[in-house]
């Protein structure tokens, strides 16, 4: 059975760690490699990554890689937000290529971009393939976990959930986002210009949540404030002194007739065992009957995410085309090595 072909559009954190897992499996084979930046292009993947076997040379030339008929599948690890990835997403699309992307907001875009869910869905159906945003959270941890637990509910009154996380797998973009290795004055002040932005992909979750319970949610409310570190921390990609910022306390709240249906809250920091803090992934539904789940430590989100983007690659390539969000697929599982699988669409 032929190979399912991957093209990688991004090569940072997630993008080298999904390259790498896919390296790893012989039902999937990377076909082409996108650049943003000129850092390695030419080089060969594997020279860039430092792992595999991988000839394929890095491009930062879109046009020349995104041949029709040259791939099956796009994964896009390039950035958080929809209109940024919209462009790449649609170049791909137009190309005859499915797409998956860990843009958090593409997770569930028509919670904040309505009239760009609709044209993704109408270019991927005009052209026959599938869109699919996914991650850790949102994609999975503060979501699709909750949608799915609901199953066993024959009554859901509220929602509440919190994922207790550690940042230190992250890149530079997730660091800045978050506002590490700020002082608290300049966390204040990214929240206020908006170049700190705590978790991205709150709205989504929560719009994804109600959607599949038939809420209306009236009113979203979001609180952000700086974890404050008291130790020294140290990642690949920030240094935090005592006092700096190591993380963001972000809470989005979902209300329905001025009562809280859904809380969400994602507590992230890098380093977190070095204040004290455990890691850990809980959902409380208030129903009938309540459920109480508990993940100790929490899903490593740069694992999660990377295993969340490769997973789903069967599901997207066999799905019906149009933008899709996770409770419109199949459940995810894991794409193992030697698995036998096929792109259909």
């Amino acid at each position: 059975m032929e190979k399912i072909r991957v093209i990688l559009w991004g090569l940072g954190a997630m993008g080298s760690g999904i390259a790498k897992a896919l390296l790893q499996r012989s039902n999937v084979e990377i076909v082409g490699v996108l650049k943003v930046t000129e850092s390695h292009v030419g080089e060969t993947l594997s020279a860039a990554i430092g792992e595999g076997q991988c000839d394929v040379r890095i491009s930062n030339d879109p046009d020349a890689v995104l041949k029709p008929g040259a791939a099956d599948i796009v994964i896009i690890s390039t950035a958080s937000f929809t209109e940024s990835v919209r462009p790449q997403i649609e170049q791909a699309v137009q190309a005859g290529m499915n797409v998956i992307t860990i843009a958090e907001e593409m997770a569930y875009p028509a919670a904040q971009s309505p009239e760009a869910a609709r044209a993704l869905d109408a270019l991927a159906k005009e052209h026959g393939v599938t869109i699919l945003g996914t991650g850790i959270n949102p994609g999975f941890v503060l979501d699709t976990l909750i949608i799915t637990l609901t199953g066993v509910c024959l009554d859901v009154q509220s929602i509440q959930a919190t994922r207790v996380n550690d940042l230190s797998e992250f890149g530079q973009m997730v660091m800045r986002t978050q506002g590490v290795g700020t002082t608290p004055e300049q966390f204040q002040a990214g929240i206020q210009d908006g170049s700190i932005v705590g978790h991205v992909g709150f709205p989504e979750s929560l719009q994804m949540i109600a959607n599949a319970l038939g809420w209306q949610l009236d009113e979203i409310v979001e609180t952000k404030e700086p974890i404050i570190s008291s130790v020294y921390r140290e990642t690949p990609h920030v240094v935090i002194e005592p006092g700096m910022v190591a993380g963001c306390r972000h809470v989005a709240y979902g209300k329905q007739d001025g009562q809280i249906k859904i809380t969400l809250e994602h507590p992230q920091q890098v380093r977190p065992e070095l204040a004290g803090v455990e890691t850990g992934d809980y959902i409380q539904i208030t129903g009938t009957p309540g459920i109480n789940l508990q993940i100790k430590p929490e899903i490593p989100g740069g694992i999660g995410t990377i295993a969340m983007a490769v997973n789903m690659i069967p599901h997207v390539c066999e799905a019906t085309p149009g933008l899709k969000t996770m409770p419109e697929l199949r459940l995810p599982v894991a794409l193992l090595p030697q698995a036998v699988i096929a792109c259909q669409n």
